[in-house]
């Protein structure tokens, strides 16, 4: 078989997460899609001991991209040379431990309460998140990590941060996105996508983490890797709705595309209204056209909100979208809000580019910032009223 043929005859199937090998087992042997599994270990005695009452529970689940989060030492396999302290962006260590500082800071600041959940993108490996954790703003904090490899030819990956009193890892996968440039005749190596299974204060929960081919080239000539890398995450999650119709999903990432853009609403086929929102429709008669997911962040970026901006023009590629059951009475977790991220300090002060993300790296010239996305966030509620009590 060439490799082509062996590019475009990998796929995921349906079963896949039935077959998903536990946080002790090695996954490389269970399946091709699966590289080294690098997880933290399950949950610290804190949590054991921990006993959550009848009063529903608030928890924040965030996404940032990090803008290009390397390590200055040089990875002779990885196209990192730029971020080097001899590249071209003089990236020194210090500036490096500055941008840890800020990213901590930010981090730390996200939503009403310190996020249970936070996946990540534009991450050169598990040094970078390991230096994140041990910043000031979060060495107090008990996060551990989940991250693999990927084989994305600029060395960036996705990775997830969770409190280890809050969600329990139970089972991760690195779910390989294939492409091939017909064009020139080879694939074409992007990032994997990142898929969690957990419990979240004992309740059940899956998280996809995801970051979809960029638009370099422009829009309409990358637009095809981005539906190709939609229909992976879509078959992940119609895979684990198979297996229980009641799984309660989060897709996140920076999918490069907006939430009306083709990949995500007629692949992904998510809208800006949840199931209540078509119970109403159908109680007034009108047509019930119900998508397959909802994205609670939609609504913003048709008033014209957005998590970065490009030439005067802001766009929403950081996005959070869920199952319906998340605006059900009867889940386990209740969608309260959603938002963008955009604390001042995040915010460009001044100059030509006022009111955009506070950006650590302009061309290649440090500007002290933080990212190029705003990070988006949900909070959800706990909402059984039993008490819980972890074995």
């Amino acid at each position: 078989m060439n490799i082509k043929c062996l590019a475009l005859c990998l796929y995921l199937p349906l079963n896949f997460f039935a077959q998903a090998p536990s946080p002790g087992n090695d996954p490389e042997k269970s399946t091709p899609l699966t590289r080294a599994r690098k997880v933290d270990t399950p949950m610290n005695a804190e949590f054991n001991n921990r006993r959550i009452g009848g009063v529903a529970q608030e928890i924040t689940i965030a996404f940032y991209n990090l803008e290009n989060l390397f390590h200055p030492s040089d990875d002779p396999v990885k196209f990192d040379d730029d971020r080097t302290p001899e590249g071209a962006d003089r990236w020194t260590y210090e500036k490096y431990q500055a941008k840890l500082a800020n990213m901590a800071k930010a981090i730390a600041d996200i939503g009403p309460v310190i996020p249970s959940i936070l996946g990540l993108c534009e991450l050169e490996n598990r040094q970078v998140l390991h230096d994140l954790l041990r910043q000031e703003a979060l060495s107090a904090i008990d996060y551990g990590m989940i991250h693999y490899e990927s084989p994305d030819l600029r060395g960036v990956d996705v990775g997830l941060l969770y409190r280890k009193s809050h969600f329990n890892p139970r089972n991760t996968r690195s779910i390989a996105v294939p492409l091939y440039d017909e064009e020139k005749d080879k694939p074409l190596w992007t990032r994997d996508q990142l898929l969690v299974e957990g419990d979240l204060f004992g309740k059940p929960i899956y998280v996809i983490v995801n970051h979809w081919p960029s638009r370099s080239g422009g829009k309409q000539r990358s637009a095809s890797r981005r539906m190709s890398a939609a229909k992976v995450t879509k078959r992940v999650a119609d895979s684990l709705l198979r297996i229980n119709p009641q799984s309660q999903i989060v897709i996140m990432g920076d999918f490069n595309d907006n939430p009306d853009d083709p990949s995500i609403q007629k692949v992904i086929q998510s809208s800006a209204y949840d199931s209540r929102d078509y119970i109403r429709n159908s109680a007034q008669g009108a047509p019930n056209k119900g998508a397959d997911f909802y994205n609670p962040l939609e609504k913003m970026y048709s008033a014209g909100i957005g998590s970065l901006a490009f030439r005067d023009q802001w766009f929403l590629f950081d996005q959070i979208i869920l199952t319906h059951n998340f605006s059900t009475k009867t889940s386990n977790w209740r969608l309260k809000s959603a938002a963008i991220h955009k604390a001042n300090y995040l915010v460009t002060p001044h100059g030509r580019f006022k009111g955009y993300p506070f950006r650590s790296m302009q061309g290649s010239k440090f500007m002290g910032g933080f990212s190029d996305h705003f990070p988006v966030y949900i909070t959800l509620i706990k909402q059984d009223k039993e008490e819980y009590h972890a074995d």
